[in-house]
């Protein structure tokens, strides 16, 4: 026994990475990532894999929304849990009895999605506080931990407008924050999320502020300028105003080396990019800087001159990985490639190989030839589809996406959007997406969920379609609101439109998702299993399909792996060596957040998760309606969750003829009060086949028309309702 108990020390000593006392020794959940590694490994073992059955409903906290997008991963320090609600309230609640302390409203005028708050642990002369960047306006506000008011001597009475003299004149697009700010030492580190398109507006920044005053300490621009190191990558001009990158995903933290990582996004515009011929550095890389000076120590860039929407997906997890326990990073892509790297150098632990992908036929357009793919482990997610992998799940699923694969083309992995329609995989949500990895230090096991969901798109010349919204220009004469934004000479006004059946199933065979772990000793898949499942198709005796998904997951010492993400609306524990389903629950909404577990005042060990609405699974076949924005927190002994709805019912459909072409859709939208504003409003990003192919609620629609009014669309409240009401008569649930 004793050498065995010294065998697990020694194998932790060498492959674990070190964890703050606070996580591991107190049993709170003080960072997003529970540790700045960003591994959400938890050192609770209260909860096991032969006890997990027991798991029920301790308490619950309702946000008063509905069928919003819930991303919010809560924190616990000292007993109190913090966490933003979906229009970035700022609550602190007991984190025993979920009893709320006090509430703190940024009084944005937009918002759109966000996943949490940042800890700030205060210091000799400082009290503890929260941190909160916002997603609609861009501020960075501090609040005292203990009273949720804002800290008077932090900025400006309490906050900080990021982007104030960023870029003068160059006001035009989304500038927020939808991942909360690293904390290394006494800098609070983070990077906006910002327009996908077009091309010009404002840039990507890594910055670091002051904790305790606000001011500006560094400051890191992520499209690289002429002179500096990847400044030649962009072509003549191709990075000056250039929007973007953006580093949406959290940012991680090295503590004892002194550095962050951090996850860049695409480059905009996100599907064209003939102004901007070469590489594109730094985009869809994973950039490594001095978490003190921010000077650059090295980048790895997963994707060149991206235009197929692939970003950096979730934040970087420090660990040990190779034969070795080499000190390493793991970096997805929203591809699914995950890439495992030395932390110090930024070498493939297991190789990376260029391969040759498809070109664009978009004139003038600079695709790259080939595209980085790790030798070890290999892509995560379908990459391509052909129609001998048609669905054969209902025979009207079958007939239906038998004419879509003849109707659109595709290429194989990396196809980009062409100027015929195209399918693509993965989908725009990924692959992989936000809620990234964890990982178990002692098994040396990397999680992952992953969806297996294509898109289908086109690009269109813009001559040929209605012309664009409306916004503001861009320089130093930037034109007033009314001015026609700039357009990109080709678009694809398709954009997230799912290659699924009229009932919302994936086109392809199944999985449609998976869970699985990678070995990070030997970059090999240790196991994967289905994730998710569709109860009117169990009912047809179709064999488990998983689910598209997005979300995270979080592990524990215990052996468990406990995950939301699906759109069935279960909450999952698995056993993290073998991948066994133990555990499933109804939350009576989807639980698309990364979860947490944590230890009350009392030592018991709680579970909880954001439950909320369907978000970016919306296009895809989902159970609930009208969901509840809520907290739940899950204990042993706890009561059990109220049963999931009765499923839809999946009727066979006829095969339909091949969906309209694209930018046709506007002639077909049904007449009445609210049609020309849809029609002008829905064309500013996207195509309106984009929103037709969407079914929801009332509930439903106000949530993903308010989303894309945090993204930058214009209208009035009253406009805001009058396009509700529409869609919701229009296009309601199937």
């Amino acid at each position: 026994m004793m050498k065995k108990l010294l065998l697990a020390v020694t194998c932790c000593a060498l492959f674990c990475p070190s964890l703050p006392a606070q996580a591991a020794g107190q049993g709170g959940w003080p960072n997003y990532g529970n540790d700045p590694g960003g591994t959400r490994y938890s050192s609770l073992r209260q909860i096991t894999p032969a006890n997990v059955a027991g798991l029920g409903v301790a308490w619950s906290y309702d946000t008063g929304f509905k069928d919003r997008s819930f991303e919010a991963t809560p924190l616990v320090v000292a007993g109190i849990m913090y966490v933003t609600t979906p229009t970035e309230q700022v609550v602190a609640l007991d984190a025993d009895t979920g009893r709320q302390l006090w509430k703190f409203d940024p009084h944005e005028t937009r918002e759109r999605t966000t996943r949490g708050v940042s800890y700030w642990p205060g210091d000799s002369q400082h009290p503890p506080r929260i941190v909160l960047a916002t997603s609609g306006d861009g501020r960075l506000i501090e609040l005292d931990a203990k009273t949720g008011e804002p800290v008077p001597e932090f900025g400006t009475g309490g906050s900080v407008v990021v982007r104030e003299g960023l870029a003068p004149g160059m006001d035009g697009g989304g500038y927020g924050f939808t991942s909360p700010p690293a904390i290394y030492r006494n800098l609070l580190i983070l990077s906006p999320d910002l327009q996908e398109g077009p091309s010009h507006g404002l840039p990507g920044t890594v910055s670091a502020f002051d904790a305790i005053t606000g001011k500006l300490a560094w400051r890191f621009f992520l499209t690289a300028q002429p002179g500096q190191t990847g400044g030649d990558s962009w072509g003549p001009d191709g990075a000056k105003d250039r929007s973007g990158p953006a580093a949406w995903a959290a940012i991680t933290v090295d503590s004892q080396r002194g550095l962050v990582f951090v996850n860049t996004a695409n480059p905009a515009d996100s599907y064209y990019g003939a102004d901007r011929p070469g590489n594109n550095l730094f985009a869809n890389s994973l950039v490594v800087l001095d978490a003190a000076t921010g000077k650059l120590k090295w980048y790895f860039q997963a994707v060149h001159h991206d235009v197929t929407d692939t970003d950096m997906a979730g934040p970087p997890a420090l660990l040990r990985a190779g034969p070795n326990g080499t000190p390493a990073v793991a970096t997805l892509t929203k591809s699914a490639m995950l890439f495992i790297l030395d932390r110090d150098s930024g070498k493939p632990i297991f190789g990376v190989e260029e391969k040759p992908v498809p070109p664009s036929d978009v004139p003038g357009e600079h695709s790259s030839p080939t595209q980085p793919f790790p030798v070890l482990p290999p892509p995560l997610a379908r990459q391509s589809a052909t129609v001998a992998d048609v669905t054969t799940v209902t025979p009207a699923s079958e007939a239906y996406c038998r004419q879509q694969f003849a109707d659109y083309k595709s290429l194989g992995p990396y196809t980009p959007f062409l100027l015929e329609p195209t399918y693509k995989f993965p989908s725009s949500i990924g692959g992989a997406n936000w809620g990234g990895v964890s990982y178990d230090p002692a098994l040396g096991y990397i999680f992952v969920n992953t969806s297996d969901l294509g898109n289908k798109g086109q690009m269109v010349s813009s001559s040929a379609m209605p012309a664009r919204g409306r916004g503001r220009g861009r320089g130093p004469d930037a034109a007033p609101r009314s001015a026609t934004r700039e357009v990109m000479p080709y678009r694809n006004p398709d954009v997230g439109q799912r290659f699924v059946d009229t009932n919302g199933f994936p086109c392809q065979v199944p999985p449609w998702g998976q869970l699985m772990a990678i070995n990070a000793h030997t970059g090999k898949i240790a196991w994967q299993v289905p994730l998710g499942d569709y109860p009117e198709l169990d009912a047809l005796g179709v064999p488990p399909t998983g689910a598209p998904n997005i979300g995270g997951s979080a592990v524990t010492a215990a052996g468990l792996i406990f995950i939301g993400a699906t759109p069935d609306g279960d909450f999952r524990a698995f056993d993290a060596r073998s991948g066994k389903l133990l555990w499933t629950t109804a939350l009576d909404g989807y639980g698309l957040a990364s979860p947490m577990t944590y230890s009350g005042r009392s030592g018991k060990q709680y579970v909880a998760i954001a439950v909320g609405g369907a978000g970016s699974l919306r296009g895809v076949r989902h159970l609930v309606d009208s969901a509840p924005n809520r907290i739940v927190v899950f204990a042993l002994g706890g009561r059990p969750a109220t049963q999931a709805p009765a499923a839809k019912p999946a009727l066979p459909k006829p095969a339909p003829t091949a969906a309209a072409p694209t930018g046709s859709a506007a002639a077909s939208l049904p007449a009445g009060p609210g049609r020309d504003l849809v029609a002008q409003a829905c064309t500013a990003c996207h195509g309106l086949s984009t929103v037709t192919n969407v079914r929801a609620d009332k509930d439903g629609w106000n949530a993903t028309v308010n989303e894309m009014v945090g993204r930058g669309a214009q209208l009035t409240d009253q406009q805001l309702a009058t396009v509700v009401a529409y869609l919701a008569k229009h296009f309601g649930p199937h």
